[in-house]
């Protein structure tokens, strides 16, 4: 029984968002710090490489496990993922009570397949079908990114496959694409639909960084005072696109067989620039059937001084103004999502390779003669 109230049971409870982490590391999980943060709100858990390449060169965690799979004679890049899934398994035990007691709907836990296979449908969908046979559990999310090629993949998964979600959305346009591949792949499933969970990951901090940066150099009194304005209005009518599309003929046909709509999640909510307040992407974007991942240093933030007050869609003429008043200084929303899509892969698969090189270092010295 929950034992005291804080500003993120508020969030839950009174706006409908569920907060979750964006940070997963083995002394969180095996430490109790993961077990303490579900205790003050917390409702799931999202990672990926950038994450895990932090978690696993800091410290000395994973020496131990590591050696002794090098012993074993697996490879370096078989021992990263067993490592991983050794993370993401005991994440979601600490997380499973939170998943039965929402009847499936939270208790989440978010593993993303190769940063390689982002331009890859079929190997995304070979590798998300294996995470999903390896990892045993209701509570596995598999990430897959929203490229164009992700998306099709997420098509096929939807129909048969594990609960995805489907990340690096910067844009209304592929958000739209994402959530008919979702609709498309329920209609195509023969099984239980209320089995079948998604959330599409929007990412926000990103979109004002990139924006700011094309105002400066446009660098007119007009375009400068939109700077902060872009990402909050973006997502803020990306709701909007969800509240229409979740609802309707199509969807209610969907839902009268058990369909769960996909929830939009707020990724990358940390405000990357200091002269922004540091919950601008959190307080602003609250509301029903959401979810907002943070990192730590956000979550102690809303614990802190966060306001649980339902926002999301308090005001979509203003950013409909907002997104107008952006074209007309010529800033290109679609061109914007398509630099920070490809940013976000090439970042993603940057933080694995340089990952796997550490770990081929670190394996000749923990075990000189396994496979490297």
């Amino acid at each position: 029984m929950q034992s005291f109230m804080t500003r993120l049971h508020q969030l839950f409870g009174e706006c409908g968002q569920s907060p979750w982490i964006d940070n997963l590391t083995r002394p969180m999980v095996r430490q109790g710090g993961l077990a303490a943060m579900v205790e003050r709100g917390i409702r799931g858990v999202t990672s990926n490489p950038t994450i895990f390449a932090k978690a696993i060169s800091a410290g000395r965690d994973y020496d131990e496990q590591f050696a002794q799979l090098l012993e074993s004679g697996t490879t370096v890049e078989d021992a990263y993922w067993d490592m991983v899934v050794t993370d993401i398994v005991g994440a979601m035990a600490v997380l499973a009570p939170v998943h039965q007691a929402s009847d499936g709907a939270d208790g989440f836990v978010s593993l993303e397949v190769a940063p390689s296979l982002a331009h890859d449908t079929n190997g995304t969908v070979r590798a998300a079908r294996d995470l999903d046979d390896r990892i045993e559990g209701p509570n596995l999310f598999v990430k897959v990114p929203a490229t164009a090629e992700g998306v099709v993949a997420v098509r096929e998964l939807v129909g048969d496959g594990p609960s995805i979600n489907i990340t690096l959305i910067f844009s209304l346009a592929r958000y739209g694409e994402v959530i008919d591949a979702y609709l498309t792949g329920l209609e195509h499933h023969d099984g239980d639909l209320s089995a079948v969970a998604s959330v599409a990951s929007f990412f926000v901090s990103r979109v004002d960084t990139e924006v700011d940066r094309r105002l400066a150099a446009v660098g007119t009194g007009a375009a400068l005072a939109l700077r902060g304005t872009a990402a909050v209005a973006q997502a803020r009518l990306a709701y909007g696109l969800f509240t229409e599309r979740f609802s309707g003929p199509r969807w209610e046909a969907l839902r009268e067989r058990g369909a769960r709509c996909q929830r939009p999640l707020w990724a990358s909510t940390s405000a990357k620039n200091p002269a922004y307040p540091d919950l601008v992407y959190v307080d602003g974007l609250i509301g029903p059937d959401t979810v907002n991942t943070m990192p730590d240093a956000t979550v102690d933030a809303f614990l802190d001084h966060g306001t649980p007050a339902r926002t999301v869609d308090t005001d979509p003429d203003g950013a409909r103004r907002t997104m107008d008043e952006l074209a007309a200084v010529g800033v290109d929303m679609e061109d914007v999502a398509e630099v920070l899509e490809r940013e976000g892969v090439d970042s993603f698969a940057k933080s694995y390779a340089d990952l796997l090189e550490a770990l081929g270092a670190k394996a000749g010295a923990l075990h000189p003669v396994g496979k490297h």
